[in-house]
């Protein structure tokens, strides 16, 4: 009898962390064996003979360390059924780490992850000033150490699809939303669609941002004395801009700062009349 074998597996996985690999083989019959093979640069690292389940499946966890993974799996010639091969699975194993300079897969898969969910983020394949910014801005918004470093905590979240912005205020169509709570400030399209979201440092206790829906009234491309670049201002002197400096916690006299890098995109963005939101969680 001829059979068929399929062979599922994540596309990607961080080095030593346990993925799953799953399979189905047709017909259905329990108790028929499959062999499970493993390599890696260009030499089998593992095998395994796995017994069919009733229904069909059967599944296996396994870790590697970095590089890239190939898993096969072949159903050898039994009474009742043919020898069956399965297609191949190729498994990008990553470094679950990443730092300044670096310019390699798991760079470039972060980068990836963190431009899927919306931060502004360079697509370079090397971790920037641009990623440091970004990476930033996501750990404030999952809560994980307010710092640039990309750690297993980075990359274990980014794994599970975790960092999406919750928008305050859909309704409110193309605005600004400042977070206060996490220090982050999005760009929000029509729709109620996120954009792009940055690291900002807000008012301190003593300063606080104004809380509040106000709109952009006056814009200011350029730096003015107190070292505010590509300015929107949303109430009196409160505004949106570039600074020097925009550490991790409230800094500011009440504005809205951001990377000096990324001010003038976010200056284009806005408009005169936009709304923005600032509120804490």
């Amino acid at each position: 009898m001829a059979g068929a074998l399929a062979l599922s597996a994540p596309g990607v996985a961080l080095a030593g962390e346990r993925f799953v690999v799953r399979g189905r083989f047709e017909p259905a019959l329990a108790g028929q064996k499959v062999i499970v093979r493993f390599y890696q640069g260009g030499k089998k690292v593992r095998a395994k003979e796995m017994t069919v389940r009733e229904g069909g499946t059967f599944r296996l966890g396994h870790a590697a360390s970095a590089g890239r993974l190939s898993v096969r799996a072949v159903h050898e010639a039994s009474p009742e059924v043919a020898r069956v091969r399965a297609k191949s699975r190729v498994v990008t194993v990553l470094t679950a780490s990443a730092s300044r300079g670096q310019s390699n897969a798991s760079v470039r898969w972060m980068q990836r992850r963190l431009a899927d969910l919306r931060f502004a983020v360079p697509r370079s394949g090397t971790f920037d000033e641009g990623t440091a910014n970004a990476v930033m801005a996501y750990r404030k918004l999952t809560g994980i150490g307010r710092s640039e470093t990309a750690d297993r905590a980075v990359f274990t979240r980014l794994t599970r699809g975790v960092g999406k912005f919750k928008v305050r205020y859909p309704s409110h169509g193309r605005h600004v939303e400042g977070d206060l709570t996490n220090q982050v400030l999005a760009l929000i399209g029509a729709g109620g669609k996120v954009r792009r979201i940055y690291t900002t440092s807000s008012g301190t206790s003593a300063t606080p941002t104004i809380l509040g829906s106000y709109r952009v009234y006056r814009k200011d491309p350029g730096t003015n004395s107190l070292g505010m670049y590509a300015s929107s201002y949303f109430i009196r002197g409160y505004a949106i801009h570039g600074y020097i400096s925009v550490p991790p916690y409230p800094a500011s006299h009440g504005c809205l700062r951001v990377p000096m890098m990324s001010a003038r995109s976010i200056y284009d963005w806005i408009r005169i009349g936009t709304r923005v939101d600032t509120y804490y969680r």
